[in-house]
């Protein structure tokens, strides 16, 4: 039987099988798991966001943000300058203006499945139990305490949610490993680390989950959010009714799964970003007085975006922008200066917006 994934409903936290103690794994791990990810987060308003270079952390896109806000990182405040959307993904990355003394390396090897992750997040208390027949399938949501938490689980595979959008997706299950983990609300933006030889290496970051609405009944009125480790005589929203996962003599247990944004299959774009070195770029290869304007060829690369300027008089340092927002291509880009060809001088800079 095939579940269906929920995953407009995004914004999580981590969650146990083994324990509702809200103060559960909020220090950072040891023995096996030493630095395995925890020391690499920050705080991004309420939810988490993970330095990968040393001006440039990664979040999810949905959590939003503005450019000038504070990222928290080990008790530092760092603001944040620019921003970069994946444009096939939930990926998210900012720039900051001071410099990060230490950032999370990457996971690039695409073996992901059936590998040990550790889980971070900061969200909801483990709620009531979600009984069935008398016994506990799982638990709905608290309370949002926001409070950091790390968790363990098994990357069971990659789920495709769009052509260049691949998800390593995890279930909660009630036989799991030792400190079996689901998400739920405001674990958004968190990081999965997977271990590569010894060196724990951020492998995603967290987008969503199934559900997480769900029913005893299917007539909606005893609908509640949670983390279930057996979705067996419960309903889900298909979008036009309520609908039945399975039944409760189902042969195997169903639980429910999370999603996050796998970071090794856009390895090149978060490298197109942080490891970007403008060399021939930001270049003005050539001005020439066509008619009345000034013809500007300008170097570009590709996945940019300038912004033009000019001033008459380099003492004043008065700049008036000629065009904005320009993508560059890779190649010579050529922009227009109206009326410019008439003037005794004229000085240009080329500035990269993002």
């Amino acid at each position: 039987m095939m579940l269906f994934a929920l995953l407009a409903v995004r914004g999580r936290a981590i969650i146990f099988t083994s324990t509702g103690d809200p103060s559960y794994n909020t220090n950072a791990p040891t023995g096996s798991l030493t630095n395995s990810g925890w020391q690499y987060e920050g705080q991004w308003y309420v939810w988490l966001g993970t330095p990968i270079a040393p001006r440039f952390f990664l979040a999810a896109h949905h959590i939003n943000g503005n450019v000038g806000d504070v990222f928290v990182y080990n008790g530092f405040s760092y603001h944040t300058v620019n921003v970069f959307d994946d444009p096939n993904t939930d990926l998210r990355i900012w720039q900051v203006a001071e410099t990060f003394p230490s950032y999370a390396p990457l996971y690039t090897k695409s073996d992901e499945a059936g590998k040990l992750c550790v889980m971070i997040g900061r969200g909801t208390d483990r709620g009531p139990a979600v009984l069935v027949n008398s016994t506990t399938v799982g638990w709905e949501w608290g309370n949002t305490n926001n409070i950091q938490r790390w968790g363990e689980n098994i990357v069971s595979d990659v789920y495709t949610n769009g052509p260049n959008d691949l998800l390593l997706r995890g279930f909660f299950d009630r036989n799991g490993v030792t400190n079996e983990c689901g998400m739920t609300y405001n674990d958004s933006s968190g990081a999965m680390f997977i271990e590569d030889g010894t060196t724990w290496k951020l492998a995603a970051i967290n987008y969503a989950v199934d559900g997480p609405q769900f029913s005893h009944d299917g007539s909606g009125n005893s609908t509640f959010d949670g983390a279930l480790m057996d979705l067996r005589g419960l309903y889900y929203w298909n979008g036009a009714a309520w609908t039945l996962y399975a039944p409760t003599n189902y042969p195997v247990a169903l639980p429910t799964g999370f999603y996050c944004t796998r970071v090794s299959s856009r390895i090149s774009w978060i490298n197109s970003i942080i490891n970007f070195n403008p060399g021939p770029d930001l270049q003005v290869t050539n001005v020439d007085i066509v008619g009345g304007s000034t013809q500007i060829n300008l170097s570009t690369g590709s996945n940019r975006v300038y912004r033009v300027d000019f001033t008459s008089d380099l003492v004043t340092g008065v700049w008036t922008t000629v065009t904005n927002n320009l993508p560059g291509t890779g190649g010579i880009v050529t922009i227009i200066d109206p009326g410019a060809g008439g003037q005794p001088k004229r000085f240009y800079r080329v500035t990269i917006v993002k």
